[in-house]
């Protein structure tokens, strides 16, 4: 397994990449709203990409023919932005996008209540939340890797919901993808050494039902097997000597 060590001036730059994202981010959770379709949520997202001079690394990876992974409701991740998909109130919605900086990718997602939501689907998206930064207590060089993973199925798995295990984070850096891979449930082996520099990605997706999902026709749009609500929240990160920073939330997009 090749997991790059970032130089300072390659941080940087994926400092600007992941800071450029939030603002994007930040501005899609404001479009938000009943009566709206995905696809203007697409249509948006990339011009926002644009305008800070980036490009949307979504865009044709392996195939995929949009931007912005607009998800609703038993969409796990990879919904396709359609004209005719509108959003209801009640409705929750996954947005999971990167861009390119300069050469450097970020990636986040966050799911958004649509208007008023039940009490059940406010208490999923905050404990998907939640268990981000329960993962991320452990991600300190000289901890290993699966202790992240460990951590989030530990907040995870007593409140009843169930983890996706068919996707997991990644590294991040020079590619959308690199090494290593970070799952979201407990693992028995340790897994690799943190060591700072390294840059990841940390996305749990969560089932209010079970953790069994499937592909649709499309074959991108993952759903739940149950029909049960998920949520999807992501941050890329940087491991240091001390705490770690998390370079897609500057306050603006928490």
């Amino acid at each position: 397994m090749a997991v790059s060590i970032k130089s300072a001036r390659e941080i940087e730059l994926m400092r600007e990449s992941c800071k450029l994202l939030e603002d994007v981010f930040f501005r899609l959770e404001q479009f938000v709203r009943p009566g709206i379709s995905t696809k203007e949520i697409d249509k948006l997202g990339e011009k926002l990409i644009r305008e800070h001079g980036c490009e949307p690394n979504f865009l044709n990876y392996n195939g995929y023919p949009a931007s912005i992974c607009v998800s609703v409701n038993d969409e796990v991740v990879h919904g396709i932005p359609h004209a005719s998909h509108i959003l209801q109130e009640g409705d929750i919605v996954s947005l999971d996008a990167g861009l390119i900086y300069k050469g450097y990718h970020s990636d986040m997602a966050r799911t958004f209540g649509v208007g008023t939501i039940s009490e059940d689907a406010r208490s999923l998206i905050m404990d998907t939340r939640q268990s981000f930064f329960e993962g991320i207590k452990k991600a300190r060089a000289g901890n290993h890797l699966y202790d992240i993973s460990n951590a989030i199925d530990a907040y995870i798995t007593p409140r009843g919901y169930g983890i996706v295990r068919a996707l997991v984070g990644h590294g991040i850096g020079t590619r959308l993808h690199e090494d290593p891979q970070i799952p979201n449930f407990a693992q028995r082996k340790k897994g690799l050494l943190l060591r700072p520099g390294m840059t990841l990605a940390i996305e749990p997706m969560i089932n209010i039902g079970r953790a069994d999902v499937e592909t649709l026709e499309d074959d991108w749009t993952v759903v739940t097997e149950d029909g049960s609500l998920s949520a999807h929240y992501e941050n890329t990160i940087l491991i240091t000597d001390g705490e770690p920073e998390i370079l897609t939330m500057s306050g603006k997009c928490e």
